[in-house]
């Protein structure tokens, strides 16, 4: 499947219109695979019975992290699309987009290798640590996964918000004209 490289599909349609929606949509798939994830974890438990914990906690940890992972990826080609789109547009309509665009510089996402790597991200390692310490040693692996889903929730909802302020403004500002 051909990657899109920007959200400009229609060139007679609003430049603006386009973006919003096709970013929107994307955040959509983004909070839609978190909470893919999150449902099959919160589903592992039916399978406790006849699954030893050796074997359900690490796909635990895996479908968490391939949840994380497919988000973090869908962020950043929303950035790398914004931004494409972004240059095509002129000065009004750039403005316009300017705080999406913010959301995506103020709160960067660093690569998957970086997330995973257990010596880039200290914090979370030690907090991962300390709860397998008080509940179970198995569950680290999936405590420091669940911060990496918990990381990109917050930055789709962030992302969320930046467009609900947006379209408000366009809103009251296509009321008042």
């Amino acid at each position: 499947m051909a990657q899109e490289k920007n959200y400009l599909k229609d060139p007679f349609a609003n430049a603006v219109f386009e973006i919003l929606k096709g970013i929107d949509r994307d955040v959509e798939r983004g909070e839609d695979a978190l909470m893919l994830g999150l449902g099959i974890v919160m589903l592992s438990s039916t399978f406790a019975p006849v699954a030893p914990p050796s074997i359900l906690l690490p796909l635990v940890a895996l479908t968490f992290a391939v949840s994380a992972g497919f988000a973090r990826k869908n962020y950043h080609n929303m950035e790398r699309k914004l931004l494409q789109s972004m240059a095509q547009l002129e000065g009004h309509d750039k403005t316009i987009l300017l705080p999406i665009a913010a959301v995506f510089s103020e709160y960067p996402m660093h690569t998957l290798a970086e997330s995973f790597n257990p010596l880039k991200n200290l914090k979370r390692t030690w907090k991962s640590a300390l709860g397998g310490l008080l509940i179970n040693p198995l569950w680290m692996p999936i405590f420091y996964v669940m911060g990496m889903q918990i990381i990109e929730e917050k930055n789709l909802g962030i992302l969320n918000r930046a467009i609900l302020g947006v379209e408000q403004k366009i809103c009251s500002l296509s009321s008042v004209v």
